[in-house]
């Protein structure tokens, strides 16, 4: 029986951060499953269409892929997403995959990165690993010096209440200096400037919570326009620094997204 491993992700016209981030992610499940055919597919139509333009690169939707997939002739298919959260782009995916469903023997879908209570956690751990440097349950000096600030996508989907809830889960789990923010939902980057301010450090250090650091990162995080977030924290007083690494490059992020794939079964 042929069996496939199809990662479907939102996509970047990043070649570099693509490779570290959506790369390594499709690297490191396929190991775990050697007997599988790796596939990739995008669910952003935009992200698709400028890399067909600019760069002559086809990447398969999801309805494209599992059509190749049916007439490849794979059997057993393991679908294992890497968005985010359960939201438009998650529900768009099951939606592309919904005809094919009758056309294998065996399907599974893993669920987004956020998914169960435990993923909160774990996710929370991953990324202080990334930056022990500002773990303030291990170095109790960081507390008044610096904060992070996570930067999320942030939807109009109800599932947009999982970047509030990260941030509780930070604070529950002793990272007082950890703050969540999104470009495009809640919480905004002015209610956490106001948060920040309250918590009152000297020093903020920006990161994208994406699994890639595209051009929210480059741009509306790390950029030197007004409405930048940097420049924006640079005008509320504090000195800010950036790290340009999306999450998809954190082995614990990995290791989540495997097990999703293990659960899914």
């Amino acid at each position: 029986m042929k069996k496939a491993l199809l990662i479907v992700s939102f996509g970047t016209s990043h070649k570099e951060t693509r490779d570290k981030t959506i790369g390594e992610i499709e690297r490191f499940i396929s190991k775990a499953y050697p007997d599988r055919e790796l596939r990739r597919a995008f669910t952003s139509g935009m992200i698709m269409k400028v890399l067909k333009k600019r760069d002559n690169i086809h990447i398969d939707n999801v309805s494209e892929a599992m059509g190749r997939l049916v007439k490849d002739g794979f059997k057993d298919i393991l679908v294992q997403p890497t968005h985010i959260i359960n939201g438009e782009e998650y529900d768009k995916m099951i939606e592309q995959i919904g005809p094919f469903v009758t056309s294998f023997d065996t399907i599974s879908i893993g669920k987004a990165l956020l998914s169960t209570s435990e993923d909160y956690e774990e996710v929370c751990k991953a990324i202080m690993s990334e930056v022990p440097q500002l773990d303030v349950t291990k170095n109790e000096a960081v507390k008044n010096e610096t904060a992070l600030i996570l930067m999320g996508h942030g939807t109009g989907h109800f599932a947009d209440a999982a970047y509030a809830a990260l941030d509780y889960r930070f604070k529950e789990l002793g990272y007082d200096n950890v703050f969540v923010g999104t470009v495009e939902g809640y919480p905004d980057v002015d209610l956490v400037i106001g948060k920040v301010k309250k918590y009152a450090p000297k020093k903020v250090v920006l990161m994208p919570f994406m699994i890639v650091a595209g051009d929210h990162a480059v741009n509306d995080m790390a950029g030197d326009d007004e409405d930048s977030w940097k420049v924006m924290f640079e005008n509320a007083g504090f000195e800010v620094s950036c790290i340009l690494r999306g999450i998809g490059e954190f082995l614990g992020i990995q290791q989540i997204y495997l097990n999703h794939t293990v659960d899914c079964k």
